[in-house]
């Protein structure tokens, strides 16, 4: 459900109600569709918000959201001009024979309010208009132009109500448009409205002690930052008291610049998180803030939001988890690569500054180790690679490599999980608070995977759920020497992570409690946490009643704008693997099957220096993960998609000449 059919449902105020949303939310009170009840406003029983869906026979239906409802119907002369995806209200009307369907009353969120086109220019010289997203013929005007002058490959933004084009985004010759069309088709927008900028300019540039004289003052103690050597905001700092095994987890304190319903607060929640391309980062706050005033940079004082946690000397539980404010001051900025050499060395030759930090750094990256050797017990350990793209200045694709994770980074990771766990343990998870959740699978999707991977000789003989069944496939893939191809197979099983007000646990790291509180100037989520505990922390109920009253909305919110994010990247990502493609057209590569689709369908890895390209291909009698030999024939950049034809599958004799 989105936001605001959540708030229809579940009963708001009025004030809770965002402004993109108020018209609709009037007319459905003129129209009678929701009323006031014990003084929230919500659907009544007539009425259901939801998402349509419309079949290829041109019914809808709107999914039930409730145990004792079932899925509305919709003919389609009652679509009232709704389309697939969009959220509506829905009037429940008795059929003829006697079952509940639905007639659409409202519109309340278009799932698209704009098309990505470009213009084509087929073989016969015919000139056409094509969506992007899946090549097929659409409409766009523009006032006083003739789209035919336009050079073929020109991408236009198109209102989907009246096709007229808004905006000319470049031209598909030019390897710049990528960035344009990736932030447009998931509506990531880049510059900030005029507005937030003033209000970013008019914070303070430094932090001055005298005027917090509440905050707890830690300036003292040596804080660190550990984040990537192109890193420009810094969300976190850690200090260890080795003497006393407490471990502070300091945080930027982004609610304290960011207050509600100010125009940063509302750009923050419609953009929901940082997307990062290879070559910019494209932040959910002002540069303004988010590389300055809420970065903790070294040698600056600056304000932040603690989690001081006491752990158990021999278990290395926590003992006592507290937050707090304070104004911290960070004696150094390491990157992961100086880091993981120091490890190496065991910080041989180092002085000054950093030989005092190692005093801690060092003996608290052995007490990580630990925890992460005690976490995996009860949690996973997936073997996901991400791939890293280098592009020029023309935007083309230079280099890849695979990004795995070293000890620098399992030092903060462990240390960012021990902060959102004792975030997470604050709330009890019945709709009072915003909890990160991964639920457990189902044990028969995972019999399905166990099917698949019989084909290629993987088979386990005993379990009695799925993560006894997940943990006995990782061992023998591991036996196999195909442990992060089944890892990948294994994710893409399983739910996706998401957040929610009402707690179910986090299956795949295998915590009861957890949530992001670690990282508040990239994700939104993360800034909801931090207000939530602070009104407990100052006994502020008001301004608590309005969070949990809308939290669930936020929830629904922030989960659709992280899912929306990471489709951006991987777009991105693709449409530079296909012009890469383009370059390479006749060329023959050797490839890994990872996935098998109907009559015949495959998806293979070109085995290759750049590595992680995918491509499209038909293939009989071949199995997953079996080495074959395929040549690129087509590269689609518009859609990003690489067609390969399949050449010979290769036997062990050929993969060793090689």
């Amino acid at each position: 459900m989105s936001a605001f059919s959540i708030q229809l449902t579940n009963g708001c105020l009025p004030s809770d109600i965002e402004e993109t949303n108020k018209e609709a939310f009037e007319a459905l009170q003129k129209t009678g569709a929701i009323e006031e009840k014990h003084g929230l406003w919500r659907l009544n029983g007539l009425y259901r918000a939801g998402r349509l869906y419309i079949g290829k026979d041109g019914r809808g239906y709107v999914e039930a959201e409730l145990k004792e409802q079932r899925d509305l119907m919709i003919e389609p002369d009652h679509l009232n001009k709704a389309k697939h995806g969009d959220v509506v209200v829905v009037k429940r009307i008795i059929a003829k024979r006697g079952r509940a369907t639905g007639k659409v009353v409202m519109v309340i969120e278009k799932a698209f309010l704009f098309t990505i086109a470009y213009t084509h220019k087929d073989t016969t010289g015919n000139f056409q208009i094509l969506n992007i997203r899946t090549g097929e013929p659409t409409n766009a005007v523009m006032e006083g132009m003739d789209l035919k002058a336009f050079h073929p490959g020109t991408v236009l933004k198109v209102d989907v109500d009246n096709d007229k084009v808004i905006e000319i985004l470049g031209n598909l010759s030019d390897a710049k448009v990528d960035e344009k069309i990736s932030l447009a088709l998931y509506d990531r927008p880049d510059e900030f409205p005029s507005e937030c900028i003033t209000q970013a300019t008019a914070v303070e540039s430094k932090v001055t002690k005298a005027e917090h004289p509440n905050r707890a003052d830690l300036t003292h103690l040596d804080f660190c930052t550990i984040d990537p050597v192109t890193a420009k905001d810094f969300d976190d700092a850690i200090y260890f008291d080795l003497e006393n095994y407490i471990l502070y987890v300091a945080i930027a304190d982004v609610s304290h610049y960011v207050e509600y319903f100010t125009p940063i607060d509302k750009e923050a929640k419609k953009r929901g998180f940082t997307t990062y391309l290879p070559h910019k980062a494209f932040p959910m706050l002002p540069r303004e803030l988010s590389e300055n005033i809420c970065s903790l940079k070294p040698r600056v004082d600056r304000l932040a939001f603690v989690s001081k946690i006491t752990l158990d000397k021999k278990t290395l539980k926590p003992l006592e988890e507290e937050f707090f404010e304070a104004i911290i001051h960070s004696k150094h900025r390491f990157n992961y690569d100086e880091v993981d050499a120091i490890i190496n060395t065991n910080g041989e030759g180092a002085t000054g500054v950093i030989a005092k930090l190692l005093t801690y750094l060092l003996p608290l990256q052995k007490i990580t180790q630990k925890l992460h050797q005690e976490r995996i017990k009860s949690g996973f350990d997936f073997r996901s690679e991400e791939i890293k793209l280098t592009i020029d200045a023309n935007h083309l694709l230079i280099s890849t490599q695979i990004e795995t994770g070293t000890p620098s980074h399992s030092l903060i990771e462990e240390c960012m999980l021990l902060a959102n766990q004792a975030a997470a343990k604050r709330f009890v998870g019945e709709g009072d608070g915003i909890f990160r959740i991964h639920e457990s699978p189902q044990l028969a999707k995972m019999e399905t995977l166990l099917s698949e991977l019989a084909t290629v000789g993987l088979y386990v003989d005993s379990y009695e759920d799925s993560p006894s069944l997940i943990r006995a496939v990782q061992k023998e893939a591991l036996k196999m020497g195909i442990s992060a191809e089944v890892d990948a197979l294994i994710i893409k099983s399983m739910k996706q992570a998401s957040y929610a007000a009402y707690n179910v646990g986090h299956f795949g790291l295998g915590f009861s409690h957890y949530s992001h509180f670690t990282s508040p100037i990239r994700r939104y989520s993360d800034l909801i946490l931090h207000r939530l505990i602070k009104t407990q922390l100052q006994n502020d109920e008001q301004e608590a009643q309005y969070l949990l009253r809308n939290i669930e909305p936020l929830c629904a919110r922030v989960s659709e704008l992280e899912r929306e994010e990471v489709k951006a990247e991987w777009d991105f990502r693709d449409r530079k693997f296909a012009r890469w493609a383009a370059t390479k057209i006749g060329e023959i590569f050797d490839a890994e099957i990872v996935e098998i689709g109907e009559n015949n369908d495959a998806r293979a890895t070109l085995r290759t220096d750049v590595q992680g390209v995918t491509v499209h291909l038909r293939a009989d009698n071949v199995l997953l993960f079996d080495r074959i030999r395929v040549r690129i024939n087509e590269s689609n950049i518009p859609q990003a998609v690489i067609m390969a034809e399949f050449i010979e599958k290769l036997t062990k004799e050929t993969m060793d000449l090689d």
